[in-house]
């Protein structure tokens, strides 16, 4: 009995554990959404900085509308230009688009038509760089504590 109550504790302490792992995900914006912010690029620096971003954290960009999103280099940030040396990716041109962090930062987006980034439709990521990777997803972390409830009702 006491060993089984030994397993219980370490079994309790690791899913209490998994549980500070698993990865975020964040809606760009949030309620303003991916668009031509009001105030310029000053609305996307702030929620960005008001974020903690790790590894392994995903980004959603939504949109309605003429819009469209690409991950570029920072001289392609600065200049608001998604060229064959600054474009890192393929234009997304469809909403929503998931962006999964999957390396230190910094990650530079920008929006590609017309005037859209000069106007602050950008928007810079910065990863925690002392964060792990997530090891274990909330589905597993579900599994896991299921089992632990079922050694318990044993």
């Amino acid at each position: 009995m006491a060993n089984k109550l030994v397993l219980i504790g370490w079994l309790m302490a690791a899913a209490t554990l998994f549980a500070g792992c698993a990865a975020d995900t964040y809606t760009v914006g949030d309620d303003l959404g991916w668009t031509i912010p009001p105030l310029g690029n000053v609305a996307y620096r702030t929620w960005a900085d008001k974020k903690d971003f790790n590894l392994g954290d995903s980004i959603i960009f939504r949109w309605s509308g003429t819009h469209d999103v690409v991950q570029v280099t920072k001289e392609g940030y600065d200049n608001c230009t998604a060229t064959n040396t600054t474009a890192l990716s393929p234009v997304q041109t469809t909403s929503p688009y998931n962006f999964t962090l999957n390396s230190n930062g910094p990650y530079y987006f920008i929006c590609t038509i017309n005037n859209h980034c000069s106007l602050g439709q950008k928007l810079t990521i910065q990863t925690e760089a002392s964060a792990a990777a997530p090891i274990l997803k909330t589905g597993a972390l579900s599994a896991l504590l299921l089992a632990v409830a079922a050694f318990i009702s044993l």
